[in-house]
């Protein structure tokens, strides 16, 4: 019995030592595993030198008629500013807000990681970051932003690397230096004349927990994104500095009350599609450069403001009748674009519709036969016919179904009249039209049919603003443009527009008479909804099954073109050039 209960010892014995040995071989296979990935980890870092000395896109800052920032593409740097030349607090706000165990720990925070963990576990999503200002560095100069195991896995192996390569106060200054703090700003020299105009190193500690705020969300915490926001996260931060005894209670209230440098809270909203569209003009301009440029622009802020609130609030107001989407080019007479909207939300799509959308004119290429017209001798009186027509299996019709018989020029403008217009392009031949509007700044291929009177090409909505601001400054060719200066930081002028020689390409008598035609279009035809206080003319436009609808005309001092439609060319419900585009027009002119 004795042996029997030895045996069972034994063998209970030997299986624990066989689970214990598996074990053992399993730890043993994962630290190989674990050794392999680090070494693979390792192999595939970055080339560290070359990261180090890389170059940056040079920034490009495109600047509204009154001086406002309308947008900056590339990255803004400044001077260097090491950490010992910047005022102890505003050291203490950024290191005990980012990371408080700085420098004591080896480029990990093991309690921070695990904090970060747990929180993120209870919150079930990514709440909380544990990342060191070594590790933000690494990633920063390193690294891409994608995030992958092993994009962390290397992030660390950098950060060891650093702490191991340079001193705390060499981290600290690359970190500072290199770190995003929004609306372009790079470093927290280039974030404080950005947002303070001063340098860091005379940077209050208000204004320095601003900025240490930032780093949670630069785009959302910055002065220029939300003065009320930056100033709540900066409380944040004060208070952080306040537990951890750098600053009492009575510092913290005198803090709170001292005066924040004056922000440029003056950037253009709403700007987007012309800021893109500006951009690719320069570059064609200056080609590849390595300096950072300054571009002074045509562009009126109220202008591009209001335009771009009101194309939004028209396609919200109308969604039932399935218009999604518009445009809309303001230029005064010389050419200068003043607004431009490249569609409903930038954000969901960046195709500019202004410019690289081409979209079937309607009616609003008219005025291009009656010019032609009178140019060729015609009177806005003189008599044309507006009977049926039929051309193989073709048979127009006017809009409103109707035969008008024998009417004059001006009223068949006015009445937008297909049958008229069609019989006038027909005396006078398509070829001179298409010579016309050629000429008038149309560069989009127009094709001699039969329909060419109807508009049922393809155009942009550029090239119509363009073309009637030929008539609007009295018959002179212009081209549109919107970059008058660039510049770069240091103050050296690289290019500045010349004024175009005028050419004149509409005799003034032609300018007049059309000019009167589309006064009466808007007074007595068509576009009664584009009727301002003052002059105006103009002329709407819609395309076959409602895909298209326009309004475009003068003032006495601006050109403005206006397009809805769909992306899809679906059809739109009951919208019509004298509508909605009539309508946004007026608001737009007054």
């Amino acid at each position: 019995m004795a042996k029997k209960t030895k045996k069972r010892k034994t063998s209970k014995k030997k299986k624990q030592n066989s689970k214990l040995i598996k074990f053992i071989k399993i730890c043993a296979l994962a630290i190989v595993l674990l050794l392999i990935y680090i070494g693979y980890c390792l192999l595939t870092l970055p080339n560290i030198n070359a990261a180090v000395n890389r170059t940056r896109l040079p920034s490009t800052t495109i600047i509204a008629n009154n001086g406002n920032e309308v947008q900056t593409f590339g990255t803004v740097y400044s001077e260097v500013i090491r950490s010992e030349e910047l005022p102890q607090y505003v050291v203490d706000a950024i290191v005990y807000t980012e990371d408080k165990r700085f420098y004591s720990h080896f480029g990990f925070d093991i309690i921070s990681f695990t904090r970060a963990m747990i929180t993120n576990l209870f919150a079930g999503r990514y709440a909380q970051g544990g990342s060191t200002i070594t590790q933000q560095v690494a990633k920063n100069l390193f690294l891409t932003s994608e995030k992958s195991i092993r994009r962390k896995a290397q992030e660390l192996l950098l950060a060891f690397w650093l702490e191991h390569k340079f001193s705390k106060e060499q981290i600290l200054t690359l970190y500072l230096n290199r770190v995003y703090l929004g609306s372009g700003a790079y470093g927290i020299e280039a974030a404080s004349q950005k947002y303070f105009q001063k340098t860091s190193r005379d940077i209050n500690i208000m204004e320095a927990a601003i900025i240490a705020g930032m780093l949670k969300a630069p785009s959302k915490y910055n002065p220029i994104a939300s003065k009320d926001k930056s100033i709540e996260r900066a409380k944040v931060v004060l208070k952080i500095m306040q537990e951890n005894k750098l600053i009492s209670s009575e510092n913290l209230e005198q803090i709170l009350t001292m005066p924040i440098g004056r922000v440029k809270n003056a950037k253009v909203q709403g700007a987007a599609y012309f800021a893109d569209w500006v951009y690719n003009e320069i570059n064609a301009y200056l080609g590849e450069r390595d300096r950072d440029i300054y571009a002074l622009t045509t562009l009126d802020q109220s202008l591009q403001e209001k335009a771009s609130d009101l194309l939004e609030k028209a396609l919200t107001n109308n969604k039932d009748k399935n218009v999604k989407q518009g445009a809309i080019v303001v230029m005064d007479f010389e050419g200068r674009v003043k607004a431009m909207v490249g569609g409903a939300n930038y954000n969901k799509s960046q195709y500019n519709r202004a410019v690289s959308a081409l979209r079937q004119p309607g009616s609003a290429f008219k005025p291009f036969v009656y010019i032609t017209a009178l140019q060729k001798g015609w009177e806005p009186e003189d008599i044309i016919s507006d009977k049926p027509i039929i051309v193989k299996d073709w048979k127009p019709e006017n809009n409103d179904k109707k035969i008008y018989g024998n009417v004059s020029l001006d009223f068949a403008l006015q009445k937008s009249l297909n049958l008229a217009t069609i019989n006038l392009a027909q005396k006078i031949g398509g070829s001179s039209i298409i010579k016309t509007a050629k000429k008038m700044g149309i560069t989009s291929s127009i094709e001699n049919t039969p329909a060419l009177a109807l508009g049922t090409f393809e155009v942009s909505v550029l090239e119509m603003a363009t073309a009637y601001t030929t008539i609007a400054n009295g018959g002179f060719a212009i081209w549109p443009h919107a970059v008058e200066e660039i510049y770069s930081k240091d103050g050296f002028q690289l290019y500045q527009r010349e004024k175009n020689e005028k050419i004149r390409i509409l005799d003034k008598k032609t300018v007049k008479d059309i000019s009167k035609m589309l006064e009466n279009a808007i007074t007595y035809g068509t576009g009664k909804k584009a009727k301002i206080n003052g002059f105006a003319a103009g002329k709407t436009g819609t395309s076959q099954d409602n895909r298209d609808a326009w309004f475009v005309g003068f003032s006495n001092n601006l050109v403005a073109a206006v397009w809805v439609g769909n992306d899809d060319n679906s059809p739109m419900s009951e919208v019509y050039g004298s509508g909605i585009p009539a309508q946004i027009w007026k608001n737009l002119m007054e």
